[in-house]
């Protein structure tokens, strides 16, 4: 059997956190949708964008979809919430043997095709290319429980309600030690003393090689990557996700934070998603609730989008930092590779130094984006390619539109 995971029409709805990454590269819920795909026995490729399909080869080890297509293969769309129920509800379509379409929201979610002679591979998208072959060959259209991402919010959004079955199945299949009621421990954990844990709404989960400082406050569900770092105090409560190899302090609830990234100090993070190779500077705050405690409303290139969610904080692109003391508003998106000072109290458009505070909004030179992102790599001792440094210079292309406020550039 062969799987492609492909990319749609909507990938680029979820910038900043598709900017630089396939959208099955994204953490949710404990997990990306890559990981629980690897646990079918096929062939897995990708459908991605042009400028990351190096990056796809290279780091998830997935080569573009070969010219000829036959046998029986399986397509996922990249937007897919990454949830073990859904990983069930594929291999149902896998064993079933028939040509199945999954549709969420007018969207292909997957399908489940045999190809009974050669087919060249098509030009068009992908997911134009299978809703074309369910009118020719009369292919089943189904409506199942595959629910595809279409806003960047909502990423926090299914994170909070699938993240508890995530880590029920992340246990049941790894190799942990349980030290105490609903603490789970990898090996090599260096625990501090005078540690807290609150296992009542869900367990904590900590992944090899994490060090965690003394007086700490876990309220579960909680996962800790491998090799994640927690200074003294820290607290996390209620849906938090560290990526491998972070750094945290301080108070963060509900949240997603990619590898590499740090948020060392005090602070408090909630509800939000901050992306990978990203540094919230000392005090750096945000909001996750209006003062009316209505429901959020979130901006997408000037589209106002309600979120249905009354507690949503800030999405964070990769590459970004923020200065000491940084307060961000409820709802904001602030792109990729940015620097940000003062009060936050819009979106913030990719590679821009951000401080409207003091009457200052100006674009980041690339070439200093690329040097930032050499001087990380040598601190975490990841070497610079040269499809790293190309990926910042296509991010900064990708997101030139961005940089423009009604019509018109961004003033020095």
């Amino acid at each position: 059997m062969n799987i492609l995971l492909f990319e749609d029409e909507l990938v680029t709805q979820l910038y900043p956190i598709t900017t630089g990454r396939p959208a099955f590269a994204i953490s949710c819920g404990g997990y990306r949708l890559v990981e629980l795909i690897r646990r079918f026995e096929a062939a897995i490729y990708g459908d991605v964008r042009p400028h990351l399909r190096e990056i796809t080869q290279l780091d998830f080890g997935l080569s573009s979809p070969p010219e000829i297509w036959e046998g029986r293969w399986l397509f996922v769309n990249a937007r897919l919430v990454p949830s073990v129920s859904a990983m069930g509800i594929l291999r149902e379509l896998v064993e079933d043997h028939r040509n199945v379409l999954v549709r969420w929201n007018n969207y292909t979610a997957a399908a489940a095709v045999t190809f009974s002679t050669p087919v060249q591979r098509p030009r068009e998208s992908v997911s134009e290319f299978l809703v074309r072959q369910c009118a020719d060959d009369h292919v089943e259209v189904q409506e199942r429980h595959l629910v595809l991402i279409e806003y960047p919010h909502e990423v926090v959004k299914y994170h909070m309600e699938i993240l508890g079955e995530n880590l029920a199945d992340k246990i049941a299949r790894g190799n942990y030690r349980q030290l105490s009621d609903g603490l789970f421990v990898g090996e090599n954990v260096v625990l501090g003393d005078y540690l807290s844990v609150d296992s009542t709404a869900g367990p904590v989960v900590i992944e090899s090689g994490a060090r965690i400082g003394p007086f700490c406050h876990f309220q579960g569900p909680v996962l800790v990557g491998q090799n994640a770092k927690l200074i003294e105090q820290a607290s996390l409560k209620d849906n938090v996700v560290l990526g491998h190899t972070t750094k945290v302090g301080g108070e963060v609830e509900a949240s997603i934070i990619e590898p590499y990234s740090n948020k060392q100090h005090h602070g408090f993070l909630g509800h939000s998603y901050l992306g990978s190779w990203v540094n919230l500077g000392a005090g750096t705050c945000n909001s996750d609730l209006k003062n009316t405690y209505g429901l959020v409303v979130m901006e997408y290139n000037g589209r106002r989008v309600p979120t249905g969610m009354q507690f949503m904080g800030c999405i964070i692109g990769d590459y970004t930092k923020t200065a000491v003391n940084t307060g961000i508003f409820t709802g904001k998106v602030i792109g990729v590779c940015c620097m940000v000072y003062g009060f936050v109290t819009t979106n913030v458009p990719s590679f821009t130094n951000y401080a409207r505070l003091f009457g200052q909004m100006t674009e980041l030179p690339v070439e200093v984006a690329i040097a930032g992102q050499q001087r990380m790599f040598l601190r975490r001792n990841v070497t610079q390619r040269p499809c790293d440094i190309q990926l910042i210079r296509d991010m900064y292309e990708l997101t030139q539109g961005e940089r423009r406020l009604a019509n018109a550039p961004l003033v020095l």
